[in-house]
């Protein structure tokens, strides 16, 4: 399968961890908002199935909670956002701002598996107490553990003149 070339196209310097951090909090932000209206939708899907009544006696009964199907609606929700930005574009809103990519080191766009790999290590560098993306401050390209693992690089992009 061939990749397609991000644009614009170049050789451009690595993405420091300021960058990547106000990418984060912006997409944070995004991605509490969609998380909301899916879980909106879940629990309406849910009232069709077992009516008004029957969903507030679930959720006070505390049948609702932790649930397993809901939270693994929502990790697949968040990995769609994330793979359907970061394969199409390289960016997502919050990497539009701040103005970085991610990429293959030749410029083109990253699969859907390195995109699996980027988000599931992602993940793990959060539960390691963020130490994943502090990695970033000791590497020469600026990599964290995510870049390194799906052999993918974030870069800083020109901003484009309209």
């Amino acid at each position: 399968m061939t990749r397609h070339v991000l644009r614009p196209k170049g050789d451009f310097p690595p993405a420091g961890l300021g960058r990547r951090m106000a990418a984060i909090c912006y997409d944070t932000l995004l991605c509490i908002a969609l998380l909301m209206v899916t879980t909106f939708i879940y629990k309406l899907v849910w009232m069709g199935f077992v009516g008004e009544a029957g969903l507030r006696q679930l959720s006070e009964s505390g049948a609702l909670d932790a649930d397993p199907l809901l939270s693994s609606i929502l990790l697949m929700t968040l990995f769609g956002f994330f793979a359907r930005f970061w394969t199409h574009s390289g960016q997502t809103l919050g990497m539009q701002v701040w103005g970085v990519r991610v990429q293959h080191p030749d410029g083109t766009a990253i699969s859907l598996w390195q995109a699996l790999l980027r988000f599931v290590v992602a993940i793990a560098s959060w539960l390691c107490l963020g130490l994943g993306f502090f990695w970033s401050l000791f590497d020469k390209q600026k990599r964290c553990w995510h870049d390194l693992y799906s052999e993918t690089q974030l870069v800083r992009v020109p901003r484009t003149k309209i």
